[in-house]
């Protein structure tokens, strides 16, 4: 499930994340580079030497969603050539990135700036609060006042990947979701058939699951597939129209393909006699 889940954001914002059209990335490697290369074969590479003075592509996609820059992060800026130095800038700006998207809405708690760093860096990490390395004078002591767990390398690998998957996540959800509007929904009384349907309410403390953007598709969603499943499948030889549902969640309700098939058919007529 989690891998599936990976690879629909890891899409998703290989097409619809950049402003100069698709660029691929690939979770964690290309986004938790200091450069952000997102190029699958150059990011995978062993012999990959890391640049430290391009443009830092991740930002870039950030301003692009959110049409505004992090307060003290430029989308292209130099990193110090000292590993030290340059480790405690990229926490500091990791710091930033959860602090900032916090701010918006992001329930991000379990993820640490740490845990978005690669590797070398996250190793240099350890050891200095650890104490097994001395650098500069912001690495006498450790990097905050809380208990420091340190990951092995395998299981630092997988906390990263998730960390970077819930980072994208969180971000389509406060910087896309909200673009929804409740114009998209029909109106309520064209649609004689849901007056017996139990409603979805689209109010902001209404559900602690779904947000009120969220519920709004989930009542497009239902309103579309009432209005259309007679319509798609009247002639259907096998089992004819399919009943009426009320459809909750974006998992079970829409595992069959008939909702999502109801909604495609309602902005494209044409794939009706061909496909459903």
């Amino acid at each position: 499930f989690f891998q599936k889940t990976l690879n629909a954001v890891q899409s998703w914002f290989t097409l619809f994340g950049w402003s100069k059209g698709q660029n691929p990335i690939s979770i964690p490697y290309s986004l938790r580079s200091d450069v952000c290369i997102v190029q699958l074969t150059v990011a995978q590479e062993k012999n990959f030497k890391r640049r430290v003075d391009k443009d830092k592509g991740f930002y870039e996609m950030l301003l692009h969603l959110n049409g505004q820059s992090i307060p003290g992060i430029a989308a292209s800026q130099s990193l110090s050539t000292d590993p030290v130095e340059r480790m405690f800038q990229l926490h500091w700006q990791h710091s930033e990135l959860l602090s900032f998207l916090k701010r918006k809405g992001a329930y991000l708690p379990h993820v640490m700036p740490e845990f978005l760093l690669a590797p070398e860096d996250y190793e240099l990490w350890s050891e200095v609060n650890t104490g097994m390395r001395r650098g500069s004078m912001r690495s006498s002591g450790k990097l905050s006042g809380r208990r420091i767990f340190v990951l092995e390398n395998r299981t630092f690998e997988t906390m990263s990947k998730r960390a970077w998957t819930d980072v994208l996540l969180q971000m389509y959800k406060v910087f896309v979701l909200p673009r929804v509007s409740s114009r998209l929904v029909p109106d309520p009384s064209s649609l004689e058939s849901l007056q017996n349907m139990p409603g979805i309410k689209s109010e902001p403390l209404c559900s602690n699951v779904y947000s009120r953007y969220e519920r709004t598709i989930l009542i497009w969603l239902n309103k579309n597939y009432e209005k259309n499943r007679k319509i798609v499948w009247k002639d259907s030889e096998r089992g004819g129209i399919p009943p009426m549902r009320w459809i909750v969640n974006f998992d079970q309700d829409l595992l069959d393909g008939l909702v999502l098939a109801a909604q495609m058919a309602g902005y494209c007529p044409y794939l009706v006699r061909r496909f459903f």
